[in-house]
């Protein structure tokens, strides 16, 4: 169940870091509260910040879980190779960043780093 929730805190961690690009300190602070719910975009100005603290905090609770359980070394090693690897993804796929060979195989590096660490954990 650790590695489960390893996974899980991995997930809001790639989530937590797209609202964390997403977000705009400056913008935040231009939202005008008395009239918060009669403007859309006020909405489209929260969200990344209301994501970046759901995600952040899902992330920290699920990460103790699975520390509870797995190595702190094993667990960290692997949660930052699965948030890695699920980033550049989602940049590939879901933003249409530019790949090549290489980063697959380098992904693919970091994927057996981590079924190593699980098999000694």
């Amino acid at each position: 169940m650790a590695w489960i929730y390893l996974g899980i805190a991995s997930l809001f961690e790639i989530c937590w870091t797209f609202c964390l690009k997403f977000m705009s300190v400056p913008r935040l602070k231009t939202i005008r509260w008395a009239s918060f719910f009669s403007q859309r975009e006020n909405w489209a100005i929260l969200m990344p910040f209301a994501g970046y603290i759901a995600f952040g905090l899902g992330n920290i609770f699920f990460f103790s879980m699975a520390m509870k359980q797995i190595s702190a070394t094993t667990a960290l090693a692997a949660w930052m190779g699965l948030t890695l690897i699920g980033t550049k993804l989602a940049e590939i796929y879901l933003f249409k960043q530019p790949s090549n060979f290489y980063q697959f195989l380098y992904m693919s590096l970091i994927m057996v780093g981590i079924v190593g660490l699980k098999q000694t954990d």
